[in-house]
């Protein structure tokens, strides 16, 4: 006689999430595209009906994807803005780059070296939208850390600072996605170029450069 499997009954925030990140994984390995209600429901072990209940559609469960991707992505960013080497310029340059790297496919069917699963964004108005939340998020991450940082101990010579940083962003994921075999040398000279940072110095870290007024 066949037994059969018991639900496990779970409080709806937790199962709500449990199906984000069902879908997320699923994403990651089939494409957004190629995944159904089904294979979410699978990989959870609901009924199809339960993740319908919980997603309401295909649409609003992708946005619940592509958000949770987003605030992992800020996340990163938080934790790579804590653990830099206040003055080190560049070793913030290129982990910024690495950070980037792994956040961010080079193709619209690649696969980011996340520790979280990234979306196989298998269609273009996708991936623009993955961009462009990121582009938000990471700009709203920069503004209240890194960017008053650097004020606080150089002069920033750039105007229109956060038009200038969402240039940089989507540049960095275009050339990246254009040029997947671009080296982390030419991308930091060209982020170093378009924010004028400070010049390369032996003083150390401490010393990159003077404040105004020394």
């Amino acid at each position: 006689m066949e037994t059969r499997r018991r639900r496990t009954v779970k409080a709806p925030d937790a199962r709500r999430e449990e199906i984000v990140a069902a879908a997320r994984r699923m994403f990651a390995q089939r494409g957004v595209r190629a995944t159904t209600f089904q294979h979410i429901a699978d990989e959870v072990g609901v009924t199809r009906g339960l993740v319908y209940h919980y997603a309401g559609s295909m649409d609003q469960l992708v946005t619940l994807v592509l958000d949770a991707c987003v605030a992992d992505f800020a996340d990163e960013l938080r934790a790579w803005d804590a653990a830099r080497t206040p003055g080190d310029i560049d070793g913030a340059v290129r982990t910024y780059i690495q950070l980037f790297r792994r956040n961010l496919p080079h193709r619209l069917d690649g696969k980011a070296h996340t520790a979280h699963p990234l979306p196989r964004l298998d269609d273009a108005g996708l991936y623009v939208r993955y961009v462009d939340q990121s582009v938000t998020a990471l700009l709203d991450v920069l503004e209240a850390t890194t960017i008053p940082a650097y004020a606080a101990r150089h002069t920033i010579e750039i105007r229109h600072v956060r038009a200038t940083f969402a240039m940089l962003l989507h540049g960095i994921v275009g050339v990246m996605r254009t040029t997947p075999d671009i080296g982390d040398d030419v991308l930091a000279d060209l982020v170093r170029q378009t924010l004028r940072l400070a010049p390369h110095t032996s003083r150390g870290p401490d010393r990159e450069r003077p404040l105004e007024g020394e």
